[in-house]
């Protein structure tokens, strides 16, 4: 965060309050100001923050935001109130207005749709998604990039006894792949010398901007947009960059399938890109013009880089601090060749390994937060009123911490704790573990992500061990997408046992 821009705001009260900001590990309500400043002055972990005070408030607490700023918000990780919200009366709950404006970056696409644009997005992608021909694909693209991308990066560095950063490798290793799959092209981040990729970079410097907007009054970023400073002078920057790399992509992709290219790979049943078929299904009707396409691939494209590159990030940084959780996933992989492990029944065989990676997802979920407005004045089943004039927000990282939903050992990493007493993966309901969100707008990409992240996971896992600089602060960061703030430092040692 930038405290010059916090300074506009008012630079004397926040140095005053900065040392009585909360009561009882709750934000104090100060006149004018509302809440904003015990925010603030927390931003450097924002995310335990909001943890604590929830822990105390019984999973629920109204945050109360600057006079006349509609910055009220009900924070809540009740798993009642989630399953309310989410599923019993969802249609009283939709994203919103003031969603699709804090993301406006990614226009019409699927995160910010709602009602029959957001039904006419989700049909399609999930005709796409869960079709034998596009896993296949997936299976094709992800063992590939194991073995001609990360190998030999990892290979190098164990040689060479050099430091690496994970966190930033899986982000290479997910963008080229998910640019391959949405796309149908390879941009190269992932080779020995690690080159800078615009795209990518402005991705990552877009999610810290929005997360920024999630924290000050509308009117302040918006004030911040139009003089161009700060954070909001990094997302037009970020924007610019996205929208360059999207409409070359797509007009090379035109321009291919012009020429008949592309369409081949589909009339063969061959692995199509989903811009391919998105095109050719759609050309006729005249729907798809090139922002339509921006729009949906960018959302498709930011969601399979970095859910799938976090969670594995936060999965080798648990499995680093919990060797003996790691020798029995090691022991559980040698029990299957990579034949059986790459292949569709995966997910029933590595149980103890899809046990670890729903841990890091409830220790460390992806997305942190999100939240949702409301159309009629509702009563949430834990009794607080919610209305038009407030926003309703989950924490996702606060929700895996609560000791009312998980017990005693919730900050405890416990694989065992998805594998029932038959040995068989355990499932929790979706209201409880929100990682893949829950009722209609439930993640349609789950299973593609465990395949991607077990593929990576156990290919690894087998073959290097991975030792945690010492030293080096491993925290989440200040976005939308929970990174750790200053990556993965490790050093790799092949596995020879």
């Amino acid at each position: 965060m930038e405290y010059r821009e916090i300074l506009l705001l008012a630079a004397f009260s926040f140095l005053f309050l900065l040392c009585f900001h909360s009561k009882n590990g709750r934000p104090r309500n100060w006149p004018f100001v509302g809440m904003l400043l015990s925010l603030l002055a927390n931003a450097h972990r924002m995310h335990d923050f909001c943890t604590d005070f929830l822990e105390r408030g019984r999973c629920t607490f109204l945050f109360r935001g600057p006079w006349f700023s509609n910055m009220n918000i009900l924070m809540t990780v009740d798993p009642s109130n989630v399953h309310y919200i989410m599923s019993k009366n969802f249609g009283n709950f939709p994203k919103g207005p003031d969603f699709k404006e804090i993301f406006d970056v990614l226009g019409d696409g699927i995160f910010n749709a709602d009602y029959d644009l957001w039904k006419t997005q989700r049909r399609f992608a999930h005709s796409f998604i869960t079709h034998p021909r596009f896993h296949n694909f997936l299976i094709k693209t992800i063992s590939t990039k194991v073995d001609r991308g990360l190998v030999p990066i990892l290979d190098h560095a164990s040689k060479q006894g050099s430091v690496v950063d994970l966190q930033d490798l899986f982000q290479r290793f997910m963008f080229d792949s998910i640019c391959i799959l949405m796309m149908g092209f390879d941009p190269g981040c992932l080779t020995i010398d690690l080159p800078k990729v615009a795209a990518s970079d402005a991705l990552d410097e877009a999610e810290e901007a929005l997360a920024f907007r999630h924290m000050m009054p509308q009117s302040f970023w918006k004030l911040f947009r139009w003089l161009g400073i700060g954070k909001e002078k990094q997302l037009s920057r970020a924007w610019k960059t996205l929208d360059d790399f999207m409409y070359q992509v797509i007009a090379a992709k035109r321009g291919q399938m012009e020429a008949g290219i592309s369409s081949a790979s589909i009339e063969h049943g061959e692995g199509a890109d989903l811009l391919t078929v998105y095109i050719a299904d759609r050309e006729s009707s005249n729907l798809v013009d090139d922002k339509f396409l921006r729009d949906t691939v960018l959302n498709l494209l930011i969601a399979g880089r970095d859910t799938t590159s976090v969670a594995l990030t936060w999965l080798f940084w648990l499995l680093s601090q919990n060797p003996g959780a790691e020798t029995k996933i090691r022991e559980e992989i040698k029990k299957f060749d990579q034949c059986s492990w790459s292949t569709e029944d995966a997910s029933s065989k590595l149980v103890l390994l899809h046990g670890a990676l729903c841990e890091t997802l409830r220790l460390y979920p992806p997305v942190p937060f999100q939240h949702k407005t409301v159309l009629q004045p509702d009563i949430l089943p834990s009794g607080h009123k919610v209305g038009p004039t407030m926003r309703v927000m989950f924490s996702l990282y606060a929700m895996g911490r609560m000791r009312s939903i998980w017990g005693d050992d919730c900050l405890e990493f416990k694989p065992e704790r998805w594998i029932s007493d038959r040995g068989k993966i355990k499932h929790e309901p979706s209201y409880k573990f929100l990682a893949f969100n829950a009722g209609p707008r439930t993640c349609l990409g789950k299973d593609m992500a465990f395949t991607q992240m077990k593929v990576i996971a156990a290919s690894l896992i087998g073959k290097y061990r991975f030792q945690a600089v010492e030293g080096h602060p491993v925290v989440p960061d200040l976005s939308v997408i929970l990174h750790a703030a200053h990556g993965l430092k490790v050093r790799v040692l092949k596995n020879f046992s």
